[in-house]
């Protein structure tokens, strides 16, 4: 159990990757008055941990509902993954998701979505969905305990960036680039044979 939990944890916060996150959060709370900034940062991960909350626990009745297998969801997750993880090692102009500059306060987009609850981390949720009420609510467990990460690390976001310079943080994101690379493609493997096997 301890082993299942601790593995979940090290996905799903590679995936959402708080420490990448850093940067845009900065960026996109730059017009933002002090005060507020960390009351937005508190309401943008409570909507992110909800969405993923939902696809959690509604992930089987949403595949159902488009007739998609777990196993195409499963390479087609690792594809995603893979995907993020190049543009985690290999880093583009404006981050992940692109550059954000708007005067306006930010709402959802682009902190909630997609930074943090972003295509594979919808994907990852969907994955750890399950028939089994003790494994959903390992996972639920999982997710909240990642939300907390986020909070941590992104209410500090501003200092650790001052102290820690555009350097370090950036070799810390490759770093989780590379071990989430290696997680997608074993993703991809497992979704893979299952599917052999399954002809």
């Amino acid at each position: 159990m301890v082993e299942n939990f601790f593995q979940a944890f090290i996905l799903l916060l590679l995936v959402t990757d708080p420490f990448g996150n850093i940067p845009l959060f900065v960026s996109a709370l730059t017009h933002v008055p002090a005060q507020r900034r960390g009351r937005v940062i508190v309401r943008e991960c409570a909507i992110a941990f909800l969405i993923l909350l939902a696809f959690m626990f509604f992930g089987r009745h949403f595949l159902a509902a488009l007739q998609l297998s777990e196993i195409a969801l499963r390479i087609g997750g690792g594809v995603i993954l893979f995907l993020i993880a190049l543009r985690m090692v290999f880093p583009q102009p404006g981050g992940i998701f692109g550059a954000y500059d708007s005067p306006h306060e930010p709402f959802i987009v682009p902190l909630a979505i997609p930074a943090l609850a972003g295509p594979s981390a919808l994907v990852t949720v969907l994955l750890f969905s399950s028939n089994s009420p003790f494994e959903t609510l390992l996972h639920a467990g999982v997710l909240s305990a990642v939300a907390v990460v986020w909070l941590t690390v992104l209410l500090s976001a501003e200092r650790m960036q001052r102290v820690l310079g555009e350097r370090v943080i950036l070799a810390f994101e490759r770093l989780m680039g590379l071990i989430l690379t290696a997680m997608a493609v074993q993703m991809l493997l497992a979704g893979i044979r299952a599917f052999v096997k399954s002809l």
